[in-house]
């Protein structure tokens, strides 16, 4: 093998797979089953929440916003190009937000579009992302295109050059322990799922003084949040927070009143301070290195973009 992909969730699957393009033979090598990531829970719906601002950020989400309305053209199962709005209850200035230059028809919410409480908004089309659906096809890109997956836990990236002499670091929170990370932590996020009553717009609501409010349909459920708990490593559902994300969501879509609750999930965001690592590194034992994690709760967002940044660096560590 030339490469080792290290973590199966969509950063890891990524990667691989735009290093397979490069005609690199590809392991990943993964302690988690596929649909036990935390990309697996992911409401993944493209935006870049929960991560630092900055030209390097707004490229990688501009190049996996490219990415994901081509495979949605393309009929990639469970990508879907959606209407969205995000209200705010403060006016947010004139100038284009930060994130902006990728969204094709990024414009500001009319008047008639906003209900009383708010003065502002963006409206644009963004694709949202049904993991269940998009994670084995991902994966079954790769085995096609040769890859292999390995299951074992790792204790430290060292261990990886048993399969190839460059290994990528897409561990997630795992990277606290490969390579002794403190910076790198949980932000836990407890979401919930209910039966779609025939929503098709999603809704983004940053500045809700009740709490960070989503509400994002897909084919069969909307998901429906949520919570962002820096430090909590717990995976069990709060009944009591769950309950709380619900009535907030019923009260900006009345039509969620009532909605059949059809799961509670958890997922723990993998956070770094400092921002994502992306870089070139030495794991030791002559093994080069490409660095990859720490996205927070922007990993679908960033997937792509990132994924062509670290097979550069691959690359360039096999010259």
């Amino acid at each position: 093998m030339d490469v080792v992909v290290i973590g199966s969730g969509v950063i890891g699957l990524t990667t691989a797979l735009r290093l397979q393009e490069l005609g690199l033979r590809v392991v990943v090598v993964t302690a988690d089953g596929l649909l036990s990531t935390v990309s697996a829970v992911a409401a993944a719906v493209w935006y870049p929440v929960g991560v630092e601002a900055g030209d390097r950020v707004a490229n990688w989400s501009a190049a996996t916003f490219a990415e994901f309305t081509r495979q949605a053209r393309a009929g990639v199962p469970g990508v879907v190009m959606r209407d969205t709005r995000m209200p705010a209850h403060r006016r947010q200035g004139d100038a284009v937000p930060w994130w902006g230059a990728g969204v094709p028809d990024l414009r500001r919410m009319e008047p008639s579009e906003l209900a009383p409480a708010y003065a502002d908004g963006w409206r644009f089309t963004a694709p949202t992302v049904e993991m269940p659906l998009y994670l084995p096809w991902l994966l079954g890109r790769f085995l096609d295109g040769g890859g292999e997956v390995v299951h074992r836990r790792l204790d430290t990236l060292r261990q990886a050059r048993v399969w190839a002499p460059v290994a990528v670091n897409a561990g997630g929170l795992g990277a606290r322990q490969l390579c002794g990370d403190d910076a790198v932590r949980p932000v836990r996020g407890q979401l919930v799922l209910v039966r779609n009553p025939g929503l098709r717009t999603s809704l983004r609501i940053q500045d809700d003084p009740a709490g960070y409010t989503y509400v994002h349909p897909r084919s069969r459920d909307v998901v429906l949040g949520g919570t962002f708990e820096e430090g909590a490593w717990d995976l069990a559902p709060d009944h009591e927070a769950a309950e709380a994300v619900l009535a907030r969501c019923a009260a900006h879509v009345p039509e969620l009143r009532g909605a059949e609750i059809v799961g509670r999930p958890v997922g723990l965001r993998p956070d770094r301070r400092g921002g994502v690592r992306l870089e070139a590194g030495n794991g030791g034992g002559g093994l080069r290195t490409v660095h990859n994690y720490g996205h927070g709760g922007a990993g679908v967002t960033l997937s792509w973009g990132c994924a062509d940044a670290a097979a550069e660096l691959v690359a360039a560590a096999l010259r």
